[in-house]
């Protein structure tokens, strides 16, 4: 066997085990998350600090979901994830987090008391929607706006039960749906039901109250 084929074929063997791995990774979350209900996920920066607004707002509303009687779950990461982890678990409630495997930024926090670590992406936003009765999105960068656009797709198009999805924040938030309403919605690319999908809050109170509306524990 010559040195070109030799590679092929190392090539073709790694692919088929990742299969496996990709099978493991999926095994493992239905396993562990079939016993969490009622759960709110919740995404934001990984970036803010316990002194950001949004970081306090985040632990404040998470301790009041676990409360009400609600799990939450997270990216396990710091920021936004940290605070939402911190807040449910010092409430006693199930406080789930779902790691990725990255070079940089993303470190587990100490506060999940359900903790899984993963390597693709794709099968950690399975879990994200799947255990997942609501969704709060706060502030934060592309790994939130690709979260929040995946679950509204997702909806739009009936490929998962409809759930509210609340975007906390909404000086932070004004921007882009002016964008959503003045550019997609005015040239047709979305329909006015759309956009009724998305729900603004600023207080965590709010958010809490906004969820038990449609779900009751």
């Amino acid at each position: 066997m010559d040195e070109k084929q030799y590679v092929i074929d190392s090539l073709s063997i790694e692919e088929s085990w990742r299969v496996f791995r990709i099978m493991a990774e999926f095994v493992d979350g239905i396993e562990t998350l079939s016993e969490v209900h009622n759960a709110v996920t919740i995404f934001g920066s990984a970036r803010v600090k316990p002194d950001d607004i949004y970081y306090q707002k985040t632990e404040i509303m998470a301790r009041l979901l676990a409360q009400a009687g609600f799990s939450v779950i997270t990216g396990g990461g710091p920021g936004i994830m940290e605070a939402a982890n911190k807040g449910a678990s010092e409430a006693g409630g199930k406080s789930v987090g779902l790691n990725i495997r990255l070079p940089f930024e993303q470190k587990p926090n100490p506060y999940a008391n359900v903790h899984l670590d993963y390597k693709y992406f794709f099968i950690r936003k399975v879990m994200f929607v799947k255990y997942a009765v609501a969704y709060v999105i706060l502030p934060g960068g592309f790994g939130t706006m690709d979260e929040l656009f995946e679950a509204l797709t997702l909806i739009q198009t009936k490929r998962i039960k409809s759930f509210p999805l609340i975007l906390m924040g909404s000086e932070y938030w004004h921007g882009l749906l002016d964008w959503l309403k003045k550019t997609m919605l005015a040239e047709g690319k979305i329909l006015p039901a759309d956009l009724e999908l998305i729900q603004v809050v600023d207080e965590p109170e709010e958010v809490v109250k906004l969820i038990k509306k449609y779900i009751i524990v």
